[in-house]
């Protein structure tokens, strides 16, 4: 089902379907521009387990932790949205609005450091989620789950572009001390009518650039994550996103082409459609040929920058930006130390009780 609504504070401006939907229901004709603002529903969700693996070579990390499934951040471009296709819910706008926490995260964490044979690895937080989107406030599950990380010396990245990571500068100092922390700041504009049509309950781009300077006094490393680059939406930005975050004191930069898989490619394209008329095709045409014609190329090695003569600009502009600026270009994650974990009960074993 399509709603065909522009909600103020939401992105997605349609409700497709998840491609696993046991039931579709088609709205009445008119029906669609007499919808009410949908709320936020937020809801707990137990884990049997709470680490993810990948084994992608375009990512650099291999062990994940989500602590939320859907983002009121509501970013058209979230390429997590075709996650709530597995609960036979919308990647439109159910993915924001239907939001689930994992309140037993923290025990879930501490099962599997506690079985014989952990072996320790960095653990990334908010690779497709946000973990500090505005349920954090409420919930405090990220806060838990970073205390159990500084309490054992676990290495933690985490990837974000909400400000109310600035709360937990306290836990974060203390673990970058110890080379055990890093983080990736998101920031895809510096336009803020863009940013609010595009990622509607983000804070804007100048929130963003003082948190990263405020990380980055407090000596967290601290990395701006330049994605996703939109043909003909922000691909302009480029340079100025660049400056702007070597102005705030980032140490490096790294950049995703925009990528559509599954449902997100009708979301993306009705979000275009809406609030860019006179250049949707132009986009999508762009996005086709960075990706070999087809609308998504999900192959390793390109379905994060994209091929051919546009996307290899896009490179080449970007290294140039980073190195005129200083900034180190490529990877978002720094190398932690991965030899002072300290496993659970350690601490009492040692004591000689």
């Amino acid at each position: 089902m399509s709603s065909g609504t522009v909600h103020k504070g939401r992105g997605a401006v349609s409700a497709p379907d998840g491609r696993f939907a046991r039931q579709t229901i088609e709205a009445e004709p008119g029906e669609e521009r007499v919808q009410s603002a949908p709320e936020t529903v937020l809801r707990a969700m137990r884990a049997e387990r709470i680490i993810a693996t990948n084994d992608s070579p375009d990512v650099p990390f291999n062990r994940s932790i989500n602590p939320y499934q859907g983002c009121e951040h509501g970013c058209i471009y979230c390429y997590a949205r075709p996650s709530h296709s597995y609960l036979d819910l919308s990647p439109g706008i159910d993915f924001e609005t239907r939001i689930f926490y994992k309140p037993d995260a923290a025990t879930r964490l501490l099962d599997a450091w506690e079985k014989p044979g952990y072996e320790v690895e960095p653990i990334t937080l908010g690779a497709n989620t946000d973990p500090y989107q505005p349920a954090e406030k409420k919930t405090r599950v990220t806060r838990e789950l970073i205390e159990l990380f500084d309490r054992h010396e676990h290495p933690v990245s985490i990837i974000t572009k909400g400000t109310l990571i600035e709360r937990d500068i306290d836990l974060l100092e203390r673990l970058a001390a110890k080379q055990l922390c890093s983080v990736a700041v998101s920031l895809p504009t510096m336009d803020d009518q863009l940013k609010r049509i595009m990622e509607p309950r983000v804070s804007s781009a100048k929130s963003r650039l003082r948190t990263i300077r405020r990380l980055v006094d407090a000596g967290i490393p601290t990395h701006a994550l330049i994605a996703p680059i939109i043909p003909a939406i922000n691909d302009k930005e480029i340079e100025s996103l660049i400056g702007a975050a070597a102005d705030a004191g980032a140490a490096g930069a790294s950049y995703i082409f925009l990528r559509l898989p599954h449902e997100l490619k009708s979301i993306f394209s009705d979000w275009l459609r809406e609030h860019f008329p006179d250049r949707a095709a132009h986009v999508l045409s762009l996005v086709r040929e960075a990706s070999g014609g087809k609308d998504y190329d999900h192959r390793y090695g390109l379905r994060q920058t994209g091929r051919g003569a546009y996307a290899d600009m896009l490179a080449a502009r970007f290294r140039t930006a980073c190195r005129k600026r200083g900034l180190i270009a490529g990877e978002y994650q720094r190398e932690l130390d991965r030899t002072r974990f300290i496993k659970p009960g350690a601490q009492q074993l040692g004591l000689g009780f």
